[in-house]
């Protein structure tokens, strides 16, 4: 994997990198463990189970539950997170601009995302960038969730480039994992951890607190 070639098509999940938002996330997972009397790290849960499926995160608590009454409580959970973030909805700082050089190039662009349609709705759609892609990919389409990489090598394909060809951005390890296994470079946004939280990953090419800090990269620097 050569880490300075320029990348031919880009792929971003979106919490905690299109959108700066897990903050949110984590105080409603926070109220959704004490309403079920549940205990709660907050420390870590992010970490170890951002970029999964709810339905992965939610079943194992309930191992009795049906496929629907996981699907209830997933949902109770999001409910409580789009009350949150809705007034607070905002681009991660130079996703734009990094954005309008990809269209420039002529390299295209996909969203690869455990967050339920609601979700996905409410800051590709706020934020007007649905059309700017040409596919968003989500366990809601039957694919499974992160670590696995069903959903980068769908985009992948979708757009019609090789796995190797792509750049993942991610923010949590669990994403960075699934780049790994798809064959792709990511780039890691610390907005959930700090750079020693993804020391493990040899496809990582960078870290950045955000789009505007990866100016001059030589990966997006687009043929």
């Amino acid at each position: 994997m050569t880490n300075a070639r320029p990348a031919r098509a880009l792929i971003f999940d979106m919490d905690g990198t299109i959108v700066d938002n897990m903050r949110f996330h984590d105080d409603a997972w926070e109220s959704w463990h004490l309403r079920n009397a549940l205990p709660f790290d907050r420390v870590s849960f992010s970490a170890r189970t951002a970029g999964m499926a709810i339905s992965e995160i939610v079943g194992p608590y309930f191992p009795a539950a049906t496929a629907d009454e996981i699907a209830a409580m997933g949902e109770a959970k999001e409910a409580l997170y789009r009350e949150a973030y809705r007034p607070h909805i905002a681009a991660m700082t130079g996703l734009l601009d990094l954005m309008a050089r990809a269209e420039a190039a002529g390299v295209p662009m996909a969203v690869a995302t455990a967050a339920p349609p609601p979700n996905v709705e409410l800051v590709l759609d706020t934020l007007s960038l649905r059309p700017r892609f040409v596919t968003v990919v989500s366990p809601s389409q039957g694919f499974r969730g992160k670590p696995h990489p069903d959903m980068f090598l769908a985009a992948a394909e979708r757009m019609k480039v090789e796995p190797a060809d792509c750049i993942v951005f991610e923010d949590a390890p669990l994403g960075v994992e699934a780049a790994r296994r798809a064959g792709m470079r990511a780039v890691a946004l610390l907005t959930l951890l700090d750079a020693d939280g993804f020391a493990a990953y040899d496809n990582l090419i960078a870290t950045a607190r955000d789009f505007a800090a990866l100016d001059g990269l030589p990966a997006l620097r687009f043929a």
